[in-house]
């Protein structure tokens, strides 16, 4: 089910029988020369409402923006500072909160996001205890990274090998082309790919990551490729989101 395509009466019908959401979580930012403004969000969406549908789980709407200041030197790229994606996911997590959830499991495309959502679910917690709601100290909230599940792993180090890479990588820019053939981009890249160098502002960020890639060759993803590794994320998060509900 996906919230944006329920109605009202639909959400509390489903909050007699579940209160826990998936709610995709990824980012606008640049992916290199060959890959989508949008391959984070696009990747967490897509996988999120898979999970969704494979076990009959609700799925909120995609947080499109994320936390990328240090690719904002690459034209197209929008971010919101931690602070601002904390206080985002705080107001989320309140309205839901107030109507009846209590379980909220974050399928994330994009790494930049991890520090502030937990920092935002700390900061949650306490807030929606402060304001007394009902059932607040059952709130409990789990990011998992889809590029970060082991099966996935596995699969692009078979693919891929040391070619992965960290950002722009050919498995996310896979995923994108399954999701969107129309919009897969076809240009030379150099064979020369930096990779090593710390992340602090981004016009350094551009200044070692030239063409926005960090060690990866993206150039080896296909389709069917991210229908591979499409299924395997899937597979893989519907067991973490079925745990995660379990939790006491």
């Amino acid at each position: 089910m996906l919230l944006h395509l329920s109605t009202w009466p639909e959400v509390e019908n489903y909050l007699h029988t579940s209160q826990g959401l998936i709610i995709p979580i990824g980012s606008t930012e640049q992916h290199g020369p060959t890959g989508l403004i949008g391959t984070d969000a696009i990747c967490a969406e897509v996988i999120a409402e898979g999970v969704g549908e494979e076990i009959q789980a609700m799925v909120a709407p995609t947080i499109n923006v994320g936390m990328a200041l240090h690719h904002t030197a690459f034209p197209g790229t929008i971010s919101l500072r931690p602070t601002t994606l904390i206080q985002v996911i705080e107001d989320y997590l309140t309205c839901l909160t107030k109507v009846g959830f209590t379980r909220f499991f974050f399928i994330n495309g994009h790494g930049g996001n991890i520090a502030s959502l937990k920092g935002a679910f700390s900061q949650s917690y306490d807030y929606l205890a402060y304001l007394n709601l009902p059932q607040a100290d059952q709130v409990r909230c789990q990011v998992e990274s889809w590029f970060m599940c082991r099966s996935v792993c596995e699969k692009a180090k078979e693919l891929y090998g040391d070619q992965e890479g960290a950002h722009a990588t050919p498995s996310e820019v896979a995923i994108t082309q399954y999701v969107h053939p129309k919009s897969i981009k076809n240009v030379p890249l150099s064979e020369k790919v930096a990779s090593d160098y710390p992340i602090y502002g981004a016009v350094d960020f551009r200044r070692h990551y030239p063409d926005g890639r960090i060690g990866s060759n993206p150039a080896l993803a296909t389709p069917e490729h991210g229908q591979q590794l499409y299924n395997l994320a899937v597979k893989e998060l519907c067991k973490s989101y079925l745990k995660f509900l379990q939790r006491n």
